[in-house]
């Protein structure tokens, strides 16, 4: 069942976003080479706390920690350990919030140090998919029109879009109904209106689209070895369209012209 979310609701999902998008943004300043993921996880643990959430990850279904810190090749639910970041390496950040009963989810990539222009070029698309699929979101649009906003603009550059894994609904539960998927033909499924509200993720890859899951039982890598990158917020549709939940800067939701490239503006 979809639920539907009121004003009321949205707005309570709005302020434990922006715990969200605080401690995210903390994370991806703090993030150096030779830090450890553990020495991120227990930051993030802290900012969260100290400002009144729950950390919606620790203990989900067994997992161990707060945040989700994956490293190049890795896709998604990183476990942050021991792990020294070095010079180079592509971190993708996942992170949820719980607070007043209802979640925020968010996530985001960063290179550390000096990457290479494969990376930067990498994260910049994925970051651009992500706004397309967020500007779909559209009273009156379908579902698939997100997911076709993402795989056009990723696959225009030659990318791969991970099919393994989807974005979701959200609010009392970190996973509620629909599923999201990163691709498809525009004009199916469910009609878009407001109080909807959705974790829209692009998780696209340098090569393959292709995963496969490590013997951790969490950690998702590309099949290919190649790296990949994540962003994601939390979105609720309203009648003057989507808002972004867990906005980290001071970007109007409505405003996603920034993040388009000047062919698709002029189409």
């Amino acid at each position: 069942m979809i639920n539907i979310k009121s004003p009321r609701e949205i707005e309570i999902m709005r302020r434990g976003g922006k715990i969200t998008a605080t401690t995210l943004t903390m994370l991806l300043k703090t993030a150096k080479a030779g830090m450890s993921l553990r020495e991120l996880d227990r930051l993030a643990e802290r900012s969260i706390r100290e400002m009144g959430g729950i950390p919606t990850f620790k203990g989900y279904n067994g997992f161990t920690a707060t945040i989700c810190a994956s490293v190049n090749d890795e896709v998604v639910h990183g476990i942050p350990g021991d792990y020294v970041l070095k010079d180079g390496d592509l971190l993708s950040i996942d992170i949820g919030t719980t607070f007043e009963g209802y979640v925020s989810d968010s996530a985001a990539s960063i290179g550390i140090g000096t990457v290479s222009p494969e990376a930067e070029r990498l994260m910049r698309v994925t970051q651009e998919s992500l706004m397309l699929g967020i500007a779909a979101m559209q009273k009156g649009n379908r579902l698939s029109d997100i997911g076709h906003a993402v795989q056009r603009h990723a696959e225009s550059h030659g990318y791969g879009v991970v099919r393994a894994l989807v974005g979701h609904g959200v609010g009392r539960k970190m996973h509620e109904e629909p599923q999201v998927p990163n691709y498809g033909e525009p004009g199916k499924g469910i009609v878009l209106r407001p109080g909807l509200c959705l974790a829209i993720e692009p998780m696209i890859t340098e090569g393959t689209p292709e995963v496969e899951t490590l013997d951790d039982g969490w950690t998702v890598v590309t099949a290919d070895g190649k790296l990949a990158a994540h962003f994601e917020h939390t979105v609720a549709l309203t009648d003057d369209g989507p808002r972004i939940l867990t906005l980290r800067d001071s970007l109007e939701h409505s405003d996603v012209s920034r993040f388009r490239p000047k062919e698709e503006m002029a189409a």
